[in-house]
């Protein structure tokens, strides 16, 4: 029972990554009908811009402030300069610059910090105040960050008028634009956000992977599973996919597929959803006139 309880603690923390992940995909596939491919790289990128911080003496909280804030600006310049240009391009476009901005980003933070396996710091104790038998000080500490972020994200769409200005663009531009709503500066603060929630999923899960410029290639792979799973339409949806994914994940690691095949699992899982339930768990099928 202990190590079953064990198997599921930790998959509730990184279930909370993958649903960070998740949600940032989700949010600029609202606004963009994109899948963002380069999502990991850039929040590898801003885990090494808060390693470097730490590294010259910046406390963690600070180092975590300024990469956040940072990281939102990383993401909007991406979207002015790269995506702005190719807004009404076809599909093909816009995904050969999504990969474009994968490799420039995995090539510069390569070049920048090189390639060496480096170790993250965490800010939480090695021991969980609660439960500490099943839960490790980071796990409390990436589930706690992970759930107000999400919170905060969540009270930002819906109680803020520039939330629900974002919301309208990305649910309707053509609307949107008739009421004055300028729809490009509301999806660059969606790509701003979504950089920002990466870079907190970065900074979470580098103390347990350990940090090089293809840290988040797996996690990608787990948070596109959980917003398909969730409903790639859906935010909260993807939330509920990434923490059912983080336990199915530990807990057939463990018992059943071994942990060599945990990311087979997760690629298993994007093909049969595709397949069967392209619209996801929670979300609801679009239908379209001929």
């Amino acid at each position: 029972m202990d190590s079953l309880l064990q198997q599921i603690s930790a998959g509730l923390a990184n279930g909370g990554i993958y649903a960070a992940i998740g949600l940032a995909l989700v949010m600029i596939h609202q606004s963009t009908h994109h899948i963002n491919f380069a999502q990991g790289e850039m929040a590898t990128f801003s885990t090494f811009i808060a390693w470097a911080l730490i590294q010259h003496g910046v406390p963690y909280w600070i180092a975590f402030v300024i990469t956040v804030v940072v990281s939102f600006v990383i993401g909007v310049l991406i979207q002015r300069i790269f995506l702005k240009p190719v807004e009404k391009a076809p599909v093909l476009t816009n995904v050969i610059v999504f990969i474009g901005l994968l490799v420039i980003l995995n090539s510069v933070a390569g070049w920048i910090f090189d390639y060496t396996i480096k170790s993250f710091p965490s800010p939480f104790p090695l021991e969980g105040m609660f439960l500490p038998k099943y839960f490790s000080g980071h796990q409390i500490g990436s589930i706690a960050v992970t759930l107000v972020v999400l919170l905060a994200v969540f009270s930002f769409f819906r109680f803020t008028p520039l939330g629900l200005a974002m919301r309208a663009a990305a649910f309707n531009p053509e609307s949107a634009r008739l009421v004055g709503i300028k729809v490009s500066w509301m999806l660059a603060l969606g790509w701003g956000m979504a950089a920002l929630i990466g870079a907190v999923a970065g900074m979470m899960i580098a103390p347990v992977v350990f940090l090089d410029p293809n840290m988040m290639a797996g996690i990608l792979l787990y948070g596109f599973a959980a917003a398909l799973l969730g409903g790639i339409d859906n935010p909260w949806g993807a939330v509920l996919g990434g923490v059912i994914l983080g336990v199915l994940e530990n807990l057939l690691g463990a018992y059943v597929i071994g942990s060599d095949l945990k990311l087979t699992m997760a690629l298993v899982l994007i093909v049969t959803i595709l397949i069967f339930r392209p619209y996801g768990l929670f979300g609801k099928p679009i239908f379209s006139r001929v």
